[in-house]
């Protein structure tokens, strides 16, 4: 007799089959559920506490790039696969894995509710399981990030901070919360901050000419420069302190695109000099030909107490929602 995993995986494939062949509607789906990043593992227990469960927890828990502590990338709940029906099925991401009788990944878009991003892993065996998962965790993690941001992007996106200052001084529009408020604003400097229970969460806009980066080889030592000058200039900090970026820890820096502009993606720990205070930001220094400079927008979060993850997941999305003129 066939495990009852193998045969509820099997139904589930046979579910897929039908909505890939078009013979559902996915408009009559429910709407999903979750809290950002947070992500439902779908896998039997034994594979879950052996090697397989650890291949998992190796690439989907590992932390997060440029925080002053370990968090990791999803906040996962794990269930055998004979619990995932009914409302467990909503969760906004998912990630089921199995053995089966095929090596196979899979990435499925609103399966059983709307959004949702979910992932499947299916292989003979158990060292298989753990191959294809280290082989394939990078673009399932790079798709479920995706749709996360669009889903931080949709809650923002109810209640919006009216500036239309930034989009006639600086020449870009910005999807930011109404929580949000200006600091300070200048022609041609804005800083806007949200105040959290225990510090606050920050985006700044400026712009700096199209020589003050390079080339890719001294990319992320020019936008530490300008970064630097910039924060120990127009961010006030107590003490005459200096807001810089933290020299302890090497800023991770990516390639991307902005508005369909070329990018480079900064993500970094700040700190003011000779004081205990820092945090982590998120940087993008966007190429804007038309305008000859490099558009800078920056978040960054000081809460000491405070898990930094989501803080700066929020900032990601709202950076991302950028238009330039």
């Amino acid at each position: 007799m066939k495990p009852i995993y193998v045969v509820l995986f099997s139904l589930f494939f046979a579910f897929t089959s039908c909505n890939n062949g078009g013979k559902r509607d996915k408009t009559l789906l429910p709407d999903s559920v979750g809290n950002i990043n947070s992500l439902q593992i779908v896998i039997p227990n034994d594979l879950w506490n052996g090697i397989v469960g650890e291949a998992i927890r190796n690439n989907f828990a590992a932390p997060v790039d440029g925080l002053p502590q370990d968090e990791p990338l999803f906040s996962m709940n794990q269930m055998p696969p004979e619990a995932f029906t009914g409302f467990a099925r909503s969760n906004r991401l998912f990630l089921y894995v199995v053995l089966s009788d095929e090596d196979k990944v899979t990435i499925a878009k609103d399966e059983y509710a709307k959004p949702q991003t979910g992932a499947v892993i299916k292989a003979t065996s158990e060292e298989k399981l753990v191959e294809l998962i280290n082989k394939n965790a990078p673009k399932i993690i790079e798709a479920f990030h995706a749709s996360e941001i669009k889903e931080r992007q949709r809650r923002t996106a109810i209640s919006l901070m009216k500036n239309d200052s930034l989009k006639k001084v600086m020449g870009v529009s910005l999807q930011i919360p109404s929580a949000y408020r200006i600091a300070k604003a200048t022609d041609s400097f804005f800083w806007m901050r949200k105040d959290l229970k225990d510090g606050t969460t920050n985006i700044l806009v400026y712009e700096v000419p199209l020589t003050m980066i390079k080339d890719d080889s001294t990319a992320v030592g020019d936008i530490i420069k300008i970064r630097d000058s910039i924060g120990s200039k127009l961010l006030p900090v107590e003490d005459d302190g200096q807001f810089i970026t933290e020299d302890a820890y090497a800023p991770y820096i990516f390639k991307t695109e902005i508005d369909g502009r070329f990018a480079y993606k900064t993500k970094g720990t700040w700190e003011v000099k000779d004081a205990w205070m820092g945090g982590p930001f998120i940087n993008y220094a966007i190429r804007d030909e038309k305008n000859n400079r490099y558009l800078i927008l920056e978040g960054f979060t000081y809460a000491p107490s405070a898990a930094k993850r989501d803080l700066q997941f929020e900032l990601e999305s709202i950076l991302n929602t950028a238009k330039l003129e």
